[in-house]
């Protein structure tokens, strides 16, 4: 029996690590699995840990308010040390690219732990964007043993970076898997006030903001595009689940609170938010989990990014980069509403980021690393959307 460790800290990781830790319990002749919570993000972690039923065994609970990205660092890697010279693992899994995914990858590689990283490869190639995501997926790839990318184009990534073939397997993205697991037909929302929102006619849209490099003029530039499209089509409505952030905050409130057809909210546990997604005509958007989770529900994606790390939505044409200019935003957003071939181009197009067997192929791959023989499985290649 393999003993395997689980490291997440955040919502995104989590999310997207919950149908791995799913995947592998389920081989209890093959695998312990020790789950590890860094708690980077409190509050936002327990809701994912609540719908995916998973206790942690251990929660180093490094959150403190307005904590540097230095002290989360010292932080997790002090605490984990001593939970990974405890249990001396056979493998640790981290994912994606947050201070827990970095941190955690060096913890391991300070014990000579082979390092499995799902959803590896991805890159800007520009170290302060995203900042910081951008510098610990770079750093986490050095290390790594086992590189489990998404997508044929985040392998490629990884292979210019001269890591052997042999490492690296596409299993698709997790979020697929766990989009699957929690969104239902017939979803019932707790809120009233969202309930009340979906019977309105017209489009629904979705917004959200939340980046360290959008904050400021950035961000208000992207409301005020907000604020026109809402004037000028009384008849749709936005619904922006806002940020904690008080940077956000000051930012969103005073262009968009007063606005009819702009429902502005508490920011929503992980069930609501995925239900809530799959009932919107498209989305704007600076997170890079939606970019994926949109694109699988058949949602167009307008990106408030510059660049970004995850080009294959761009490259079929399901998301379009329209940065933080007010006027590109203005007009992207209204030939999503007006343009109705525009709209099915890209409503209709190529989900190119998994098919929600991710975490079954990221299972096989740790087998095949430790040498224990399974049926094959091939690996990822995208599909049209039905």
């Amino acid at each position: 029996m393999k003993k395997i460790a689980i490291i997440f800290g955040t919502r995104p990781d989590t999310i997207k690590l919950a149908p791995i830790i799913k995947a592998l319990q389920k081989e209890k002749k093959l695998f312990k699995v020790i789950t590890i919570a860094t708690s980077q993000h409190r509050a936002m972690l327990d809701q994912v840990l609540d719908v995916f039923s998973i206790k942690p065994d251990y929660d180093l609970n490094i959150m403190k308010k307005r904590q540097t990205l230095a002290e989360i660092t010292k932080n997790i890697i002090v605490n984990l040390d001593k939970v990974l010279e405890k249990e001396s693992p056979d493998m640790v899994i981290v994912q994606g690219d947050t201070s827990t995914t970095c941190i955690g990858a060096l913890a391991a590689f300070y014990r000579k732990i082979p390092v499995c990283h799902a959803e590896a490869g991805l890159r800007t190639d520009n170290i302060y964007n995203p900042f910081p995501e951008e510098m610990n997926r770079r750093l986490t790839s050095v290390i790594t043993a086992l590189h489990l990318p998404p997508t044929d184009l985040s392998a490629l990534a990884l292979k210019k970076e001269h890591i052997p073939a042999s490492k690296i397997f596409v299993t698709g993205n997790t979020v697929i898997d766990a989009l699957k697991f929690v969104v239902k037909n017939n979803y019932k929302f707790a809120q009233s006030e969202i309930s009340n929102f979906l019977k309105r006619k017209g489009k629904h849209v979705l917004l959200t903001m939340h980046r360290r490099e959008n904050l400021g003029l950035p961000m208000t530039a992207a409301c005020l595009a907000i604020k026109r499209l809402a004037n000028e089509f009384p008849q749709h409505s936005f619904i922006f689940p806002v940020h904690l952030n008080p940077a956000v905050r000051d930012v969103v409130y005073p262009i968009l609170g007063n606005l009819e057809n702009i429902l502005l909210i508490e920011p929503l546990k992980y069930s609501d938010f995925s239900n809530l997604l799959s009932r919107m005509n498209f989305i704007i958007t600076d997170s890079g989990g939606v970019q994926e989770e949109g694109p699988s529900l058949g949602k167009p994606v307008l990106v408030l990014r510059e660049t970004t790390e995850r080009p294959e939505a761009i490259k079929f044409g399901t998301a379009k980069l329209v940065g933080l200019n007010e006027e590109k935003i203005y007009r992207n957003a209204k030939k999503l509403f007006t343009d109705q071939e525009f709209y099915n181009k890209m409503a209709k197009s190529v989900n190119p980021y998994g098919d929600g067997k991710a975490a079954e192929r990221t299972v096989y791959a740790i087998k095949k690393y430790f040498g224990i023989k399974s049926n094959v499985i091939s690996e990822f290649k995208p599909k049209k959307s039905k």
